[in-house]
């Protein structure tokens, strides 16, 4: 049976990107007339290019989603969220906080970083076992922040159905793969839904 659709999605950048990026603005296009709303952290606002400590970027994920959520006059269950590296990752933890968990339809997590470049045995993979909603991961298969062999195996804690899209010979940034990308999105979160 597929998913309920969604009343809208929330995308957060990477932490060296603004919600201007290219990949959102064509994953917003893609999805339309879906609502999307492209959001940037309080240090990408502020004009600066160092991101914030995790509790704050946190907050911001819940305001946002939240905000978004009341100006269509829905519950935040009925949102997908997610972005591209470190917006994502803030996504996933914002619903596995064990304090204040958010509850959303799904989750979309586009290059996740799993570790440090090179650095596979700092994983960040803590929260994962409270991830408890549908998940898509797209991510290059020359992703040095995790390998797909990596991010499967990471993954299994997530007691949720994840779906994984992997881009053929692509790395974290996912140059000139935003049709693949936006293709699997939409297929993923608008099923049996074509474009146009």
């Amino acid at each position: 049976m597929a998913p309920r659709r969604p009343a809208g999605v929330v995308l957060f950048p990477g932490s060296g990107s603004s919600s201007d990026h290219p990949s959102l603005v064509a994953l917003e296009e893609a999805l339309a007339p879906l609502p999307v709303a492209r959001v940037d952290f309080p240090y990408r606002r502020q004009g600066r290019a160092f991101p914030d400590r995790a509790p704050v970027l946190l907050q911001c994920v819940r305001d946002e989603v939240r905000a978004f959520a009341a100006s269509l006059g829905v519950p935040t269950s009925r949102l997908v969220i997610g972005g591209r590296s470190m917006g994502g990752r803030m996504c996933s933890m914002a619903v596995a906080d064990s304090d204040d968990p958010l509850k959303v339809a799904g989750l979309v997590l586009v290059s996740y970083p799993l570790h440090p470049p090179g650095k596979p045995d700092r994983p960040r993979t803590e929260h994962l076992p409270g991830v408890n909603v549908r998940t898509l991961c797209v991510s290059g298969t020359r992703d040095t922040f995790g390998t797909p062999s990596e991010l499967r195996r990471a993954f299994r804690s997530v007691p949720a159905e994840v779906t994984w899209h992997f881009v053929e010979g692509k790395g974290h940034d996912l140059k000139r793969a935003d049709d693949e990308i936006c293709a699997a999105v939409r297929s993923w979160v608008l099923p049996g839904r074509p474009r146009g």
